[in-house]
């Protein structure tokens, strides 16, 4: 447990906070990235052992929280095909669709499976040649990597009963779109440790240059995430506007050369909708033409669905960091984890989830992180 607890030590916690502290002298907006980072926040009560004058606002960097809703119905549509075994990580499972969600669909008989890697999908199709198998390729810049494999050995070994139905999104152009948004508050990034050590960071600095807000790579454990505060804080408090990396043990300026080489080949950049948000230009990733026989929206001819958001449900302004999700008037009402409207309440990494399962809607007398108090 050693590499594990040495980044928990609420020693260091507390010093890295008193530090945070003394340089904080003016209100400022931070906005973490990463659902992973959200969940590590209010899990250890990072966010309520800051300073009062440090917000922290929740971005939109839950893959499965920003699926849209007619991809979720393509894949339901797809999964439910005769003849047709549809793979996906489990926590698509649950998200929910215009009317059901995967789970509902395998308990009516669809072959639907859990993966934990499309190259798991990629065997089961060389397993079953005589079905259609289909891998369920959401995700940021991380997962892009092992889904551009899957297709591409998919390709190299004529697998003509392989293919994806593709979702994925890319960080640099939702941080844009937030600094363009006349709503805007946020003032300094977290950015995403694990998309950052496979593409680096470079591509960040024109974003703060541009928009003169200072962005730091920051990991996931409570002292990643604290020192990529105290680093943002800093920045603001010099007036300063650069990208800087506290995560150094992961993540280099240039990132993974070979992934990013892998992906270059067989996805090609486009715009791409936002769950919640809307559609954001050239902010995702598609299969390129050479690679269209194994794009399940062509295959099963599914690219017309098109779905409307439960009104009741805010996601989309949790996404943008508009509101907490207990300010959704649906947040654990009609709206829970064994029940919920949108995909920010089902994902791991959603804010909803978060807020819920560490009673974020009810106030708490003690706050622990990192094993303190």
């Amino acid at each position: 447990m050693k590499y594990l607890d040495e980044f928990r030590d609420p020693a260091l916690a507390r010093a890295l906070l008193d530090d945070i502290g003394r340089i904080t002298t003016q209100p400022w907006a931070i906005m973490e990235v990463c659902g992973g980072q959200t969940h590590s926040i209010i899990r250890n009560g990072i966010d309520q052992l800051l300073p009062p004058e440090i917000e922290l606002i929740h971005g939109p960097g839950c893959p499965v929280c920003v699926t849209p809703l007619e991809t979720i119905d393509k894949a339901l549509a797809i999964a439910a095909l005769p003849g047709v075994i549809f793979c996906s990580f489990g926590d698509m499972l649950r998200v929910p669709g215009s009317i059901k969600n995967l789970l509902q669909i395998k308990s009516e008989g669809g072959d639907v499976r859990i993966v934990y890697s499309p190259l798991d999908a990629l065997q089961i199709a060389r397993d079953n040649p005589d079905k259609q198998v289909v891998f369920f390729g959401i995700g940021f810049e991380t997962t892009a990597p092992a889904n551009a494999m899957a297709v591409f050995q998919a390709k190299q070994q004529g697998l003509s009963n392989f293919s994806m139905l593709v979702s994925h999104v890319l960080v640099p152009p939702a941080i844009e779109a937030i600094m363009q948004s006349p709503t805007n508050r946020v003032q300094g990034f977290l950015a995403a440790g694990h998309v950052c050590s496979v593409m680096g960071y470079w591509q960040y600095e024109p974003l703060a240059a541009a928009y003169h807000v200072p962005i730091v790579v920051t990991g996931f454990e409570p002292l990643d995430v604290l020192q990529g505060i105290r680093m943002v804080v800093q920045q603001l408090e010099d007036g300063r506007a650069a990208v800087e990396n506290a995560y150094p043990r992961a993540t280099q300026l240039d990132g993974n050369s070979p992934a990013q080489n892998l992906i270059a080949a067989v996805f090609e950049v486009g715009d791409r909708n936002w769950r919640g948000i809307g559609r954001i230009p050239a902010s995702g990733w598609h299969l390129r033409a050479e690679y269209a026989a194994y794009d399940a929206e062509q295959r099963f001819d599914v690219a017309d669905i098109r779905t409307v958001e439960s009104p009741l449900c805010r996601s989309g302004e949790v996404l943008q960091g508009m509101i907490k999700p207990n300010e959704c008037a649906a947040f654990g009402k009609e709206c829970t984890p064994r029940n919920p409207l949108g995909a920010t309440m089902v994902s791991s990494e959603g804010a909803c989830a978060a807020y819920f399962n560490y009673g974020r809607f009810v106030e708490l007398d003690t706050v622990q992180v990192a094993g303190g108090t």
